[in-house]
Order: C-alpha cells, then sequence, then structure tokens
C-alpha cells in the first residue's frame, strides 16, 4: 500500500548517565564527545529520506542529536516525547533504587513523585494519534524508555510490553504498517546503528 506511513524513532546520543545508568528524566545533560559522534553519523543515514514531521524532546540530549544529524531547522519540540519523569528516583540507578525498595519495577510501579506507567502510556497514545494521520515518513528525535513505551502502544500492546525493547544511544527504529492489504502495524526495524540503514559506515574505532 503506497503511501503508508513510516515512522523513524531516533534514540538520543550517550551522555555520561547513559553511560552510568543512571536513570535521566528532566535533568539536562549534553552529549558525550562520543555521543556527539554517533549523533552526526545519524545524518547521512536519514538525510535521503523526505520527512514530512520532524519532532523532538525538549530535553536537550535529544535536541542536540536532532541539531547534529542535520534537523535543527526542521524540528518541532514536542512535549510528549519527553523521556519519563523519575521523579524521586531521579539520577539514580535501579540497582541503588532496589537497595531500599526490592521489588521496584518502573513497568509496573513507576517512580514517586514521577510519572506512573499509565502517565507515560498516554503521552505514547497521544504521539500516535498524531501520527497515525499522516502518510509518508516522520523522524522523532526521543529517549530509551519512552521510546519503547511508544512502540508497545504502537503496536497496541501494554505499555508494560516496553521492557521487551531494548533501545540503545543513537539508535534508529521504525515503525510502520505490514502492506497487506491490513495496513497491520508493525515494527519493521529495531534498535539498527546508522550503518544498518545503509548510509554510512561503522567506524572501526566507534560504535554507534
Amino acid at each position: 500500500m503506497i503511501g503508508l506511513l513510516r515512522v523513524f524513532l531516533v534514540r538520543h546520543g550517550e551522555t555520561a548517565w547513559s553511560l552510568s545508568g543512571q536513570h535521566t528524566g528532566r535533568t539536562e545533560l549534553a552529549l558525550t564527545a562520543h555521543g556527539e559522534q554517533c549523533a552526526r553519523k545519524l545524518g547521512p543515514a536519514l538525510e535521503q529520506i523526505a520527512f514530512s514531521m520532524v519532532l523532538t524532546s525538549p530535553r536537550l540530549r535529544a535536541r542536540q542529536t536532532c541539531e547534529l544529524a542535520g534537523f535543527d531547522g526542521r524540528a518541532k519540540v514536542d512535549p510528549e516525547l519527553a523521556e519519563w519523569d523519575y521523579g524521586a528516583y531521579e539520577g539514580m540507578r535501579s540497582e541503588d533504587i532496589r537497595l531500599e525498595h526490592p521489588d521496584w519495577d518502573i513497568w509496573r510501579d513507576g517512580c514517586p513523585d514521577g510519572e506512573t506507567v499509565a502517565d507515560v502510556s498516554a503521552r505514547a497514545d497521544r504521539v500516535v494519534a498524531r501520527l497515525r494521520p499522516l502518510v509518508g515518513a516522520a523522524v522523532l528525535f526521543s529517549h530509551g524508555q519512552f521510546g519503547r513505551v511508544l512502540a508497545a502502544r504502537w503496536l497496541g500492546l501494554e505499555a508494560s510490553d516496553g521492557k521487551r525493547f531494548a533501545l540503545d544511544p543513537a539508535s534508529i527504529s521504525t515503525l510502520g504498517f505490514e502492506e497487506d492489504g491490513a495496513a497491520r502495524p508493525v515494527i519493521s526495524l529495531w534498535n539498527a546503528s546508522p550503518a544498518a540503514l545503509g548510509g554510512v559506515r561503522s567506524s572501526r574505532s566507534v560504535t554507534c
């Protein structure tokens, strides 16, 4: 079916906290030097695609990734694409949280003074509803855990099923529809390096 929408979901590049495993929601962190290098590699992988919509999270790390990929002048900031609000757990690692709360699971419990699973799911649903009427291609610069929820909701799964989708920094994923006449929502590419789109070759010394 010609014209069916493809959504390119891009997770921001590496930050100091993505390296350390600290939960990063509202905290404004810039990309590391390696993260900047990987963000630049996104450009050649995406530049040949005619995007009808370019959206970015308001967080610095997403906006910086968007800019380095060459889309800054075209992107609109969408607060719905922000990362999970970790509330009292902002800046903490999961293993440290579980020292005090051994049974804690963000995919079930959410975060105190932050967002619940239902909160994040509702945001993802609003993004999906905004995208569904479009044709062609859209690109979203967003985050790890929100991106996982978005993928789950795109497929009609529970938001908590996002825990089954790993999403690396500076990765590209594609949400779309199966072209079998039913327009069934599918994930056609997941957690790929820019090189997987054929636009760039991976450096021997740097993996993105």
